[in-house]
Formats: C-alpha cells, structure tokens, sequence
C-alpha cells in the first residue's frame, strides 16, 4: 500500500478511534464537592473550552485554557486545564509541550473519586503513547499503552481499553510485529459499541496482509471495511478502502482492475470533497498508465492531480508529480517542457525546505512562549506566597515602625550638634581658603603674561615657514598640470598612431581586393567562359551527335568544379586551416599585447563554433573586428570581454567593455555600427546595444544557425 495511504489511514482512522473516544472528553462526567461561586465560574469556563475543542475550534479553546491556568482556584480544574492543553498541543504535533502538560497532569491528579482519577490516568497514558510513537520511540509508545489498558480494565473503562489496545496494535504494527498487531486489531473487532474502532480495524488488518502480500486475505478485510460504509454512507472510508483494493491488484499486476478500482475512489472522493484521496489516487493511476506505456493519459491524470494539489498547497504531491512528468516528457523527446517540470521540482524542494525550518522555529517560538507562560506562573505564585506572608508581618512592621521612630529622634538630636560643630570649623576654613586664592590670582597674572610673550614669538616663526609652503604648494600644482598636459599629448599621438596604422591596413585591404578581383575576372575569362562557350557549342549539334550529351555533363561538372575551386581560394587561408575559436583567441591576445589591454574570451561549446561555415565565421570575425576598432577609438576601455555561445542552432555574440560609454540613442547610427548592421542583415542577424555615459558599453548579437549551415 502506498506510503501517503498508511499516513492517511494512521491520520484519520487513528484519529477517529484514539481521539473521538479519548479527546473528547466530557467534564460533566467530573462532578465535584462544593465549591465557591468563583470556582464555579471557572469550571464552567473549562467547560466551555472543552466544547470548543471538540468542535475543532482549538485555538479560541486555548485562549480561554491559558487565561485560566495562570488564575485557577481549584487544583481539579487545575487537572482538566492542563489535559486540555495537554491534547492540544499533541493535535498541533508540538510534542515536547503536549509531554510537559501530560506530566503536570499525572503530578496534581489528587482527585477523591478513584474512577474518574484512574479515568485521568489513563487519558494521560494515552496522551503519553501517541507523543512517544510520533517521536520514534516505539517501545515507550508501546510501555504506556500496555500502562492504560491495565489502568482502564481495573475500573471498567471500556471505551479506553479499546482505545489502547488498538493503539498498541498501530505500534506492533509499525515494528513490523504483525503477529501480535493482527491479534489486537482482531480482539478491537469484539467492541461492537465502537464502529470507528472496527472500521479502523478492518482496514488496518487490510492494511497488514496487504504488506505480508497475502492479497486474498487483506481483500476479504476491505471488503467487510467496505460494507460497513456502505451501511453508513461513509464516503471517506470508501474512497480509502478502494485505494486499498487497488493498490493490492496493482501489486499482483491486475492492472485493470486496478485502474478500474482507482477511478471509483477519483470518483467519491471528488463528490466527498476530499481532495488529499483524489491526489492519492491519481497519482497511483498516473503510474499504472506509465506501466501499460499510456502516456497521454498519465500526462492528462497527472495534470488534474497537479490542480488538486497546487490549489491545496501540498508540495510534496506537486514534486511527485512535476518528477512524472519531466520522465514522460524526456521518454516523448520533449525536452523543453522536461527541463521545465524539472525546474519547477528543483523550486519546489527549496520551498519544502523552507517551509521545514519555519516549521521548526515556530516549534522553537511555542516552546520559548511555554516557558515564559510557565515562568509567569511561578512569578505569580511566588507574588502569592510573599503578598500572604506580607500580610501575616504587618503587626510586627508596626511595632518596628514605632521603634524606628525614637531612634530617628535621637539621631536628629546627634545630627543638629554635630552640624554645630562643622559650621565653627568651615568658618576657620573659609578665611585660609581666602588668602589661598589671593595667592593664586598673583601666580595666574604671571602666567599668562608668560604666554603671551611665547605666543608672539612662535607667530614671528611661524609667518616664513607658512610662506615658504605656499611656494611648494605651487610648484606641485603647476607640476602636476605639466604632467597632466604631457600625459594628453601622449594619448593623441598614440590614437595618431593607431588611425595610421588602420589606414594601411585598409589601404593593404583595398589593394588585396583589387587583385582578388582582377584574379576573379582572369579565372571566370579564361576557364569558366571557355567552358560554358564550349558547351553552348555542343547543344547546337545534339542533334546529329548521340555523344553529345555525355561530353556537355562532363564539360558541366569541369565547370562545377572550376566554380568550387575558386570560391575556396576567395576564402582566406587562416579560416581554411585553423579552428575559428583559437583564431579569435589569438586576435584578443594579439590585442592585449599591443594596446596594454586585458582582454577575456569564452566560446561554449567549441567543437560546435568551430563547425561554422567558413563564409558565416568571416563576417562574424569582420563583426568583431568593428567592434574592437570601435572601442580602441572611442570608449577609453582597460578591459574587453568576448563571449560566443551556441544554444539551440542561435549564436550569441556577448562583447563588453568598460569605457566611458556613450548615449546608445544618439551615437548608434555612426559608420561603425551601420557597417555592422549592414553585415547582420545579409546573415538575419539582431544587435542590442546597452550603454550609458561612464558606465561602459554592452552589445548583445544573435545570429540563427539554421540559415548558415555547419561545415560538413
């Protein structure tokens, strides 16, 4: 059976037998000698919270539970808050919490009437077994429940010794016990006043033979599951147990069954509102239809499972499935919408991750406000204790008081003689203090003639040396402007230097394409127009020469080949004989020597570059070349960055530099970059130019593949 399946089962047929007959507990059940009117209150209160409770309202349960526990009168409602609280924290999994107040339950459970206190006990060892089987500790989880079945047999407790035993057999169950878990689920079959109990029974029973593969007999428990929902219309158990009976057949590889058995539970649970069993169930299907290679219809039933569960926010049903998908679309070649479910499942773990450590700080965040609450408390009943003993110590406060009185007096009387006597010596004082400050005043007046006297003789000091830095100041300044100068002229003779130096490579350029063409023109003369003077020749004479046609073929492929030849030898040789990445490499280092430039190349993936036509990879080197020119003239760069990537038949030109930029509005439509433009156009090629003043200059070039093809 399906993992989410046992979950589901364990959640709410577990609930249904555990919870309903335990967690609901009724207080009226607690009767109480008499009490004051204040705690009459206050059990009606806790009342009213416990009905809150079991109406799924917990947190306005919890409010009013909270309040109470830090001003209770009454050590038994005292009991009753902390159960409730107790079993609140257990349903919101807040384990260590839900142990805390269970203890603090066991610890005040004074109560006279030994039914209703062993009643309370054995609640708590409940509470007890399910905090310990969350957290993994099966065998303590097993200690407790085997503690309350003996608590509730000894005073007939019926509804909670059924509650135990079938706790107990979820426990073998989970440590693979399933001698002894078939034998307890089996005698939770006997209690005939618990129909949640016997339905939880029969499909964890299913459940059981289910893992054993004995798939007659767990069949025969879902069936009998399936007859008592069918008595009570119970739409979820329905659903459940054909989840159940269809994940048997799938095993045995009755797949249609299983499909067939799939589909019902799809069915009732959308008519039940029950979206976790639709998801379940769809995802179970989607898989059979992989197993029988129907992928169409596992792509359409795992996308309305992905509905179901992107609108519920379950994220690890939404993960299970976008990993489907990505297989069938990678089976179907579709790699594009694989790349992106595989995407969306990469998201989704981040997310589930997230979620995980926010779920632990707010675990962190209630235990820390648990125990500032319980701190609270102690405070309290500290401020108690010491307001009672306050009270008890007023007499002898007063009797001290009075005491402290006549001391005070008699001080007073000391204090009064004693200021006497200091006032006789601080007149002494004062007139010694008098002929002090005459003496001082003299002393002062010296001093600061002293001063004054040192003070111009510093300034007399001081005016040369402050001259003689204003002159040193503007020497450095006029020397910094000479440099400065100096350091302008160099950078115009060397942009001099480098506008020469393109000039007799154009002219070399010019005087290069005047012999190609004059070699062109010698070439088409005297080979091609021959031939094709020969051959219109021999058409005029098909007619009277059967041979005719043979030698006008041969003639053609001569000329065929005289074409090839020469539009190979048009091509310069370093394109020809050299790979196009380290070509272009080369150039960058060939710049960086020159110039005192840094300069970056990055080709992804080479051997695909490398392939370009040979045509295509000189009107890309042509491209490069305007665009280094254009930075050497203009931009003031220390750096330029050259990246080439082919993705999906595209060739992406990333060129960048850091110069001063310019305004890509105004300054786009020079020679340069109509030059560019002009080359883009004959190969369907797109420039973007991003550039701003002082910010450098980025330029984005994307030329498509599927129009130049690759070299043979």
């Amino acid at each position: 059976m399906p993992q989410l399946l046992k979950n589901f089962i364990y959640i709410h047929f577990l609930g249904l037998c555990c919870v309903l007959n335990a967690q609901k507990i009724d207080p009226k059940q607690n009767p109480i000698p008499k009490i004051s009117a204040f705690e009459l209150q206050e059990k009606k209160s806790i009342d009213g919270a416990f009905i809150l409770f079991n109406k799924g309202e917990d947190k306005k349960a919890y409010k009013i539970t909270h309040q109470l526990l830090k001003n209770h009168k009454s050590k038994l409602n005292l009991v009753n808050i902390n159960l409730l609280l107790a079993y609140y924290f257990n349903k919101r999994s807040l384990i260590d919490s839900s142990l805390y107040y269970t203890n603090q339950v066991l610890k005040s459970n004074t109560n006279s009437n030994d039914s209703l206190r062993y009643r309370t006990y054995s609640l708590s060892y409940n509470l007890l077994a399910i905090n310990n089987k969350k957290r993994g500790l099966l065998e303590e989880s097993k200690k407790w429940h085997i503690k309350g079945i003996e608590t509730s047999q000894k005073f007939n407790e019926t509804d909670l010794y059924y509650t135990h035993v079938h706790g107990l057999a979820l426990t073998y169950s989970d440590l693979g016990d399933y001698k002894n878990a078939l034998k307890l689920f089996k005698q939770c079959l006997e209690y005939k006043q618990g129909e949640e109990i016997i339905l939880g029974s029969y499909i964890n029973i299913g459940d059981i033979y289910s893992s054993l593969k004995e798939y007659d007999k767990s069949n025969s428990y879902f069936n009998k599951a399936k007859v008592l929902c069918e008595k009570t219309n119970n739409i979820q158990g329905k659903s459940v147990i054909a989840i159940g009976l269809a994940s048997n057949y799938q095993s045995q590889k009755k797949l249609n069954d299983a499909t067939l058995l799939y589909q019902e539970a799809i069915k009732l649970a959308d008519k039940g509102e029950l979206p976790q069993i639709a998801i379940t169930a769809r995802l179970n299907l989607g898989k059979i239809f992989l197993d029988l290679k129907k992928q169409e219809d596992a792509k359409i039933i795992f996308s309305s499972a992905l509905n179901d569960a992107e609108k519920l926010g379950y994220l690890h049903e939404q993960n299970e499935i976008y990993d489907n998908l990505k297989d069938i679309f990678i089976t179907q070649n579709d790699y594009k919408n694989a790349y992106l479910f595989t995407n969306k499942s990469s998201k989704i773990k981040d997310s589930i991750a997230h979620l995980q450590k926010d779920k632990e700080i707010n675990e962190l965040e209630v235990k820390y406000k648990t125990w500032q609450n319980e701190k609270e408390i102690k405070v309290l009943q500290v401020e108690n204790k010491a307001k009672i003993l306050e009270l008890k110590n007023n007499e002898e406060a007063l009797a001290f008081l009075n005491l402290q009185k006549e001391i005070n007096q008699k001080k007073n009387e000391n204090k009064i003689l004693n200021l006497n006597n200091i006032s006789q010596k601080k007149a002494s004082e004062i007139t010694s203090l008098k002929k002090d400050q005459l003496l001082k005043t003299a002393e002062i007046n010296w001093q600061k003639e002293t001063k004054k006297i040192t003070l111009i003789a510093f300034s007399i000091l001081l005016i040369p040396i402050i001259a003689l830095l204003f002159l040193y100041y503007q020497r450095l300044k006029t020397q910094r402007l000479l440099n400065q100068n100096e350091k302008e002229i160099s950078e115009q003779k060397i942009i001099t230097l480098v506008k020469d130096q393109e000039l007799k490579l154009i002219k070399a350029a010019v005087k290069g394409q005047d012999k190609a063409r004059s070699k062109i023109a010698k070439e088409l003369h005297d080979s091609i127009g021959g031939n094709l003077a020969a051959i219109k020749l021999q058409l005029n004479t098909v007619a009277s020469k059967p041979d005719a046609i043979q030698i006008i073929q041969k003639q053609l492929d001569e000329t065929y080949q005289q074409v090839r030849d020469l539009s190979h030898n048009l091509i310069p040789e370093k394109f020809s004989q050299n790979n196009f990445c380290n070509l272009l490499e080369e150039y960058q280092k060939n710049l960086a020597g020159i110039n005192d430039l840094k300069t970056s190349f990055v080709a992804y993936p080479r051997t695909q570059i490398d392939l370009i036509a040979e045509s295509l990879q000189m009107e890309i080197y042509k491209i490069i070349q305007e665009l280094v020119t254009n930075t050497l003239k203009h931009a003031k760069a220390t750096t330029i960055e050259l990246q080439l990537n082919c993705i999906e038949n595209n060739l992406n030109i990333l060129f960048e530099d850091n110069g001063i930029g310019f305004d890509s509005y105004k300054k786009s439509h020079g020679i340069g970059f109509k030059n560019i433009n002009s080359r883009l156009n004959t190969i369907s090629g797109s420039m973007q130019i991003d550039s701003m003043l002082r910010r450098g200059t980025i330029i984005n070039i994307e030329i498509p593949l599927t129009k130049s093809p690759f070299k043979s």
